[in-house]
């Protein structure tokens, strides 16, 4: 699966705060809700990802682990400091 970009997927900057993040969030889940768009797929895997993005960029943890290691850092088991220590022995 390709790497998604919450911030482009929601569009705002990396440095958006959250306010900003919400603010986007309304204004694509108003667009993109399955109940504006009954029985169009496209608009509900668009909505699908539009609440994943605002779900990882609203909570500090995980929008840290995303912006450090990509959506690989979301996923169970994931252990950061290993990652981080394997990659300050490697360079």
């Amino acid at each position: 699966m390709a790497e998604r970009d919450f911030y482009k997927i929601l569009g705002v900057s990396r440095t958006a705060t959250e306010a900003e993040i919400r603010k986007a969030y309304k204004a694509l889940a108003r667009k993109y809700h399955p109940d504006k768009n009954p029985g169009n797929k496209a608009a509900e895997e668009k909505f699908k990802d539009i609440a994943h993005a605002r779900d990882v960029l609203l909570n500090k943890n995980k929008r840290q682990l995303y912006d450090e290691f990509g959506e690989v850092g979301l996923r169970d088991g994931f252990d950061a400091a290993t990652t981080r220590s394997i990659a300050a022995e490697a360079g």
